[in-house]
């Protein structure tokens, strides 16, 4: 017979494993939570406590998701989760954004037979083929009708729907997923035709010729969030423009008109974009800079004082003379002529203008510029657009007809060479916006559009930007430089184009005047009846509306517009359509929560669909998360190969070690992640794990509701636990509740490691292994374990999903229940915590001090294990009345065989190996091991534990 099995300790086995295996056992718990219905448990549980609305911001349904998708939805499963378990009543209601030119160009791509689209959806493209046959078109017609590719474009959009749910779940999210929002939805379509006739009632949405972002391969008008900035390579040119009146430059410039009489002059332009002089109409300076008049091989130049040094360089000019200068108020509507066009462009006044680069005056064109459009609209100029809706010019424009804008480029520097007006070219690399989608350069162009007016009063005589800006001052950000950033893009921001010359769209439901262009005077009820038919039948209601159906003979004079919103005013709408029509959420939101591109994007679109419609933001809190890096803090790119996908980590090593390193990792800036992160995020867990395995087996045999002591009957250190354990779920609830993830994962580490591992668990191996299996010491522990675990299981809940599950349904013995069917756990407390706290301070400050001796003789190899230590103890009289106080149990404190205490003037400790045999079963150095002859391995303490009456402790 063995001597474990001979002299047994209490050392039990639990069914929690070691190793979590979570890739391949996490799918068993999605399929319980789902058979056992476990949202809608949840939703059962928490009726009837306040509430707190997360609204998903809605992702595209396009593509897989990648790791951005992943660590967003985590961060908001993670909140959500803290607040069930906080006690309110958060439910979760994912959506998708669905609408939108990046789904009709997959469609469009089958239709026009890609290979790569036809493999990624056969069944739509045999449903295109289908219907070419049946209607007897040529097997290659790529024109198929509006409302059968709005069709398709429903169908890939549910397609790739099912793919990003599926991935979502997988990552533990805990919503409503049988009932997710779709902006496509029939009812969400209607209120979104509602939110725009809310934002016409309050008087912000108005018509207009304005220059806006136009994407030549899109055909469309793009919004801000749709655009990127990338490096591209221009031809970069001074203008001549010749001044028409000689004796008005001279009066500006305080010079004789006779001095100047005769004598060739010209304002100096400078120009990335050449394609935009065909549409010049004026030459802008700033009113308080100063303008050099000077003498050039060329003729007079009027350059800005502070670019001309550099100009005149450009131009090849040796020999140069300033003769006058001048402030551009003086410059005011000093004629020039167009350098090849028989028009007058006047110099005119902007304060737009700088000295950063070119000559200081700058070309306008009101039709590709919006500071141009503004300045002009000042002026009275024309802002008549000649470039079409594909890049190319109108068929009137002299010289450049059916030409595209970057053909012209060369061809408007040779017009320029030709007049001799061309002073310098050269090729320049620079930031130009750029179409997120097809990656290729965008112009500014003037278009007939509907706008969101910023500054326009509406009907409380207070304009949009005000709102909004009053909005953000009532809005709380995480972190902080949220603010900043949103109100200056809504103080900088133009009007909002809200129209798009699309297909698959939520239509923009008015009738307009064929003459006059006015909307019908009943725009808002003839809305309200749109709505309620797509609200039946989808957004084909209204274009494949007969108007006679609702204008009867009115019909005849009025047109249906045909263009559909920007996708930003649908999912910026969803605040109305989606919070205010379910009857589980609510509005305002409490929080919305997104990547940090979405101020641009859809925090701010929801802003101001909020503020034109009810005059609020529809949100309480705005939470901004960093973009996924790798470990360099390198943009993942598939060219750079450093890309990680999160259905690859979930495959190797679980969800729960994806939402760990979510949650370890600090949101607020970029948010790295590697193979060698990853590695050291599943050490972490190891660790984690390993605790919560030496917590369940220790309560193997416990059964809290036959065992459990209340808290004034457990020993001194048990209490003292329940005291630390309670500090440290306020600690971690605290940061849950101020949305510090990465803090609270650092408390959790920290507990594990140092209080629990380091301190308690440490002490108590002795009492849990050697005490009688029920006697009061053991289960004095064990009632501290079983607090312990329980509030650090639900702690965990919001980022352990998996894990915690696993813990609770340890306990239990069965599956039935759910952390998130609890709130944070109850611990009870000592009434003497706080002396509790500060006396085992001091305490711990000895044992460290301990510890720290011990490991000197730990080095030299004079000891191994504490226990083969003895210590002598000189305590100061802060620390002796709390050591004393501790008794014989004190030793068990410090993990050593033996132990001497006496008072002195300061706390020294003194370590020497300990004297006598080993106890084969407790593993203390005692010299009485041996003393009773039946049992010559054990010490006494032993033989009582196990044959008597048993130890008696009071403190550890």
């Amino acid at each position: 017979m063995s001597e474990q099995s001979k002299y047994p300790v209490n050392l039990l086995d639990t069914p929690f494993p070691m190793r979590g295996d979570l890739a391949k056992r996490e799918p068993a718990f999605l399929a319980r939570w789902d058979s056992q219905k476990l949202y809608e448990r949840v939703r059962a549980a928490s009726a009837g406590r306040p509430k707190f609305i997360l609204h998903d911001g809605p992702p595209y349904a396009n593509g897989d998701i990648h790791i951005g998708h992943a660590v967003n939805k985590v961060l908001k499963d993670i909140i959500v989760k803290s607040k069930t378990l906080a006690g309110f009543d958060a439910p979760y209601v994912p959506g998708w954004d669905c609408h939108g030119l990046p789904i009709e160009h997959q469609i469009e791509k089958l239709v026009k037979g890609d290979k790569k689209s036809i493999e990624a959806a056969p069944a739509i493209h045999a449903k295109i083929v289908a219907f070419r046959k049946e209607n007897g078109l040529d097997e290659k017609a790529i024109h198929l009708p509006a409302d059968f590719i709005r069709t398709l474009c429903r169908e890939f959009a549910e397609i790739q729907i099912e793919r990003q749910k599926k991935d979502f779940i997988r990552l533990g999210i805990i919503g409503d997923w049988q009932h997710p929002y779709k902006t496509m939805a029939f009812d969400t379509e209607a209120n979104i035709i509602r939110t725009l006739g809310e934002a016409h009632r309050n008087g912000y949405l108005v018509k207009g010729q304005k220059p806006v972002h136009w994407c030549v391969d899109c055909g469309s008008s793009l919004a801000e969030a749709e655009v990127e900035y990338e490096d591209k390579n221009s031809p970069a040119i001074d203008v001549a423009f010749p001044v028409k009146d000689s004796t008005a430059l001279a009066a500006a410039f305080g010079l004789p008109a006779e001095q100047l009489a005769g004598v060739p002059a010209f304002a100096v332009i400078w120009t990335t974009t050449p394609w935009t002089l065909p549409a010049n109409r004026a030459v802008c300076v700033h009113p308080e800079l100063t303008y050099d008049l000077i003498e050039t091989p060329k003729g007079l130049l009027i350059l800005v004082r502070e670019l001309a040094e550099a100009a005149i360089k450009r131009y090849g000019f040796e020999s140069v003379e300033v003769i006058a200068q001048a402030h551009g108020s003086k410059l005011e509507k000093l004629a020039l002529q167009h350098p090849f066009y028989d028009r007058e462009s006047p110099i005119i006044l902007g304060n737009h203008v700088t000295t950063e680069a070119g000559t200081g005056l700058v070309h306008t064109a009101p039709a590709h510029g919006l500071d141009d459009w503004l300045v002009g609209q000042h002026y009275g100029l024309s802002n008549d657009n000649p470039v079409g809706n594909d890049g190319r010019f109108l068929a009137d424009v002299e010289l450049f007809a059916g030409k595209t804008v970057w053909e012209a480029n060369p061809l408007v520097l040779e017009a320029l060479a030709g007049s001799e007006l061309l002073l310098a070219s050269v090729r320049l690399n620079h930031s130009y916006p750029h179409c997120w989608r097809h990656k290729t350069p965008i112009i500014f162009r003037a278009t007939a559009q509907w706008f969101i007016a910023m500054e326009k009063p509406g009907h409380a005589g207070v304009s949009l930007r005000s709102v909004a800006q009053a909005a953000v001052d009532t809005t709380e950000f995480f972190p902080d430089w949220g603010r900043p950033r949103l109100e200056s893009m809504i103080n900088n921001r133009p009007d909002w184009c809200v129209s798009r010359q699309r297909n698959w769209g939520t239509p923009m439901t008015f009738f307009v005047h064929k003459l006059t262009g006015e909307l019908h005077p009943h725009s808002l009820e003839l809305l309200e009846q749109v709505a309620q038919k797509v609200e039946q039948q989808g957004i084909n209601a209204w274009f494949l509306l007969d108007p006679a159906e609702l204008l009867g003979a009115e019909a005849a004079d009025y047109d249906k517009l045909k263009d559909t919103l920007d996708v930003w005013f649908d999912s910026g709408s969803t605040h109305f359509a989606v919070l205010k029509q379910r009857p589980e959420l609510a509005w305002p939101a409490d929080l919305y929560l997104e990547g940090s591109d979405q101020h641009r994007g859809w925090f701010q679109s929801s802003l101001l669909t909020g503020c034109a419609t009810t005059g609020r933001a529809p949100y309480k809190q705005l939470l901004t998360h960093g973009f996924t890096v790798d470990g360099k803090g390198e943009k993942m790119s598939k060219s750079k190969g450093n890309v990680v996908a999160p259905q690859k980590v979930i495959d190797q090593m679980g969800a729960d070690m994806l939402r760990l390193w979510a949650a370890s990792t600090d949101y607020s800036g970029e948010m790295s992640i590697s193979d060698e992160i990853l590695k050291r995020v599943a050490d972490s867990y190891r660790r984690i794990r390993n605790t919560l395995r030496f917590l369940l087996a220790n309560l193997s045999d416990f059964d809290a509701a036959r065992d459990a002591l209340p808290v004034e009957r457990m020993l001194t250190l048990d209490r003292y636990a329940l005291v630390m354990a309670q500090s440290f779920q306020q600690a971690v609830t605290a940061e849950y509740e101020r949305y510090s993830f990465h803090t609270a994962m650092q408390t959790v580490h920290h507990y594990c490691a140092d209080d629990l591992g380091g301190f308690y668990l440490d002490i108590l191996k002795d009492r849990l292994y050697t005490t009688a299996a029920d006697s009061h010491a053991r289960r004095s522990a064990q009632t501290a374990l079983y607090h312990i675990t329980r509030s650090l299981a639900l702690l965990l809940t919001p980022v352990l999903s998996f894990t915690s599950d696993e813990v609770w349904t340890t306990l239990a013995g069965h599956g039935e229940d759910n952390p998130l069917l609890h709130g944070w756990h109850a611990i009870p407390q000592p009434a003497d915590g706080a002396q509790l706290a500060a006396d085992w301070a001091g305490v711990r400050e000895v044992v460290a001090l301990a510890k720290k001796e011990m490991e000197v003789l730990r080095e030299a190899g004079t000891i191994g294990s504490s226990l083969q230590a003895e210590l002598r103890i000189t305590a100061d009289e802060r620390l002796y009345p709390l050591l004393a106080a501790l008794g014989d149990d004190l030793k068990y404190v410090l993990i050593v065989s033996k132990l001497t205490l006496a008072a002195g003037a300061t706390t020294q400790v003194s370590v020497a190996p300990a004297a006598g045999a080993k106890c084969e079963r407790c593993w203390h150095y005692r010299a009485d091991v041996g003393s009773h002859a039946d049992h010559t391995g054990l010490c006494p303490r032993c033989i009582s534990n196990l044959f008597a009456a048993g130890e008696v402790r009071s403190h550890a």
